[in-house]
């Protein structure tokens, strides 16, 4: 079943197209990676799931209702975690929870299990009566998930629900992404963490200029990248390595470093993994490990939109 079906979408803002005939199908239990650069027109599309934004052309149908006709049972059936943190701070964890609630008609008593159901399933059950002001980021972030889901609904869209938080927290919503999943939501995420997609995703969309550039899972995307090999270097702490020398080796052609690993990405078509080695060495740098590895999606978004996805 299509949980979300979208047909020749198209949004323009003046002379700029935001979402250029876009078509997307979202089957019902899949935790869908919509990935794009900054500007590639994933705010816009969401936006105008959600009714936020209307379109120009196309259509949008959640589970299989048009949202242009159908849009209370629509937006009911829709729970939308936002990138900016949406709680009112002088409202406590519980009243904060039970108004985002509310909106979608629950009252009584089933307002109110729903709304601690809610906070025990992000961790904040024991934070209930307390005011979000004095919570860290994490705690937060874990809030705005619990108003998006007490009222169970069977489409959530969270839009880089782990910007700026600690790695416990990102690693307890992540969790949390999983196992929403496992009780049959089906999920659109966005991130700018190639590692997360990597760890939630079933499905993923790259979007580029207003257009879906490829879809596919995982391993079909990777199977894209066929003019790549991926060498990772692992070496001491704390040295002196230069990017810009190690880009200049021949056949290379992206390098980043990440604390004591090295990742280079070379031409497939130039066996250069001598001269790799011959550059650590000549520094005087100890090569712990070095393996070569299968393309990631880092990769295969860079080669297919020309920037990495934090750009």
């Amino acid at each position: 079943m299509n949980i979300v079906k979208i047909e020749n979408l198209m949004k323009k803002f003046g002379d700029l197209i935001a979402v250029d005939n876009i078509n997307l199908n979202i089957h019902e239990g899949e935790i869908y990676g919509l990935l794009g650069p900054n500007g590639a027109g994933k705010s816009t599309t969401i936006n105008m799931m959600c009714g936020l934004l209307s379109m120009d052309k196309g259509q949008i149908k959640i589970l299989d209702k048009d949202i242009n006709k159908e849009a209370y049972y629509t937006k009911k059936n829709i729970g939308v975690v936002p990138q900016e943190i949406a709680i009112y701070e002088d409202l406590t964890a519980f009243e904060n929870v039970s108004f985002f609630a509310s909106l979608y008609g629950l009252k009584g008593k089933k307002l109110r299990e729903s709304a601690m159901e809610a906070l025990e399933f992000v961790g904040l059950n024991d934070k209930a009566k307390e005011f979000p002001k004095g919570f860290s980021g994490g705690m937060k972030r874990r809030l705005n998930i619990a108003c998006a889901i007490a009222h169970k609904p069977k489409l959530i869209i969270m839009d880089e629900p782990t910007v700026g938080i600690d790695p416990q927290s990102r690693n307890h919503i992540l969790q949390s992404v999983k196992k929403l999943n496992s009780m049959g939501c089906t999920i659109i995420y966005t991130t700018h963490y190639m590692e997360e997609v990597e760890s939630v995703c079933t499905k993923i969309g790259i979007i580029d200029h207003g257009k879906v550039i490829a879809e596919g899972s995982k391993e079909e995307l990777k199977s894209i990248v066929t003019d790549r090999n991926y060498t990772e270097v692992t070496v001491d702490f704390n040295l002196d390595i230069n990017i810009d020398e190690i880009e200049n080796i021949n056949g290379v052609l992206e390098a980043k470093i990440n604390e004591n690993r090295i990742k280079i990405y070379s031409s497939k078509e130039i066996n250069n993994l001598d001269k790799i080695i011959l550059y650590f060495t000549s520094k005087g740098i100890e090569i712990k490990n070095i393996e070569t590895k299968r393309p990631d999606l880092e990769t295969v978004f860079l080669t297919l939109t020309g920037r990495k996805l934090r750009d």
